[in-house]
């Protein structure tokens, strides 16, 4: 294995095959046996958790709907992730508290379903574009930075503002376009979310 492809969740660079629906995976995992939180996430699914945390954390703050500060646990457990990208962590690793976060089952499990369709719409258009520039070890660390970035600008939009979705959403599509080794997608993710931190920083004040 190539240094440049020792990179954990990230897709190798260069890989001919395509890579696994990840909507047939969650929803396998949605099926399946294991506790539906988030250190079972990270079982399942081992190296390749960060990417799919990120989707599934960020995804209710990237609801067009405000939260009045409810997301902020999930924004907090984001950060942390995205900061162990950065250091060059290459496993997840948890306080027991926040591994016990349920992100499916019970009243979530609608939002869960409405999820899959939403990802299997963006695997509809969605092809393996730029996987040599996925499969650097520094797209890890910017992967990190990025998400952290973003969220922290989610965390800090003004309550019941919705101000946070945008940048919520950037997180989501990140999170796919590296998942789908689509640097397209994932560019397009870093768009948006660029322009929600521009709308939290433009209107917030002006919200709050």
């Amino acid at each position: 294995m190539t240094s440049e492809q020792e990179i954990g969740d990230l897709p190798p660079g260069g890989a001919a095959r395509a890579p696994e629906k990840v909507s047939d995976e969650l929803e396998g995992w949605l099926r399946g046996d294991q506790p539906k939180t988030l250190g079972g996430l990270i079982d399942v699914f081992g190296e390749r958790s960060f990417a799919i945390a990120f989707v599934l954390l960020m995804a209710l703050p990237a609801l067009p709907l405000p939260t009045g500060g409810a997301t902020h646990v999930l924004e907090i457990v984001t950060v942390l992730l995205a900061l162990e990208l950065i250091v060059g962590r290459r496993e997840i690793w948890l306080p027991d508290r926040f591994k016990r976060i349920e992100l499916a089952g019970g009243s979530r499990e609608k939002f869960i379903k409405a999820l899959l369709g939403r990802i299997r719409w963006f695997e509809r258009f969605s092809r393996p574009r730029g996987q040599r520039l996925l499969g650097l070890r520094l797209t890890r660390a910017v992967f990190g930075l990025v998400v952290a970035g973003l969220t922290v600008s989610a965390f800090l939009a003004p309550p019941f503002s919705g101000l946070d979705t945008l940048p919520s959403i950037g997180v989501v599509m990140l999170g796919l376009g590296i998942l789908l080794s689509d640097a397209v997608l994932a560019g397009a993710g870093v768009v948006v979310g660029a322009l929600g931190v521009v709308a939290v920083i433009g209107l917030g004040s002006l919200v709050a």
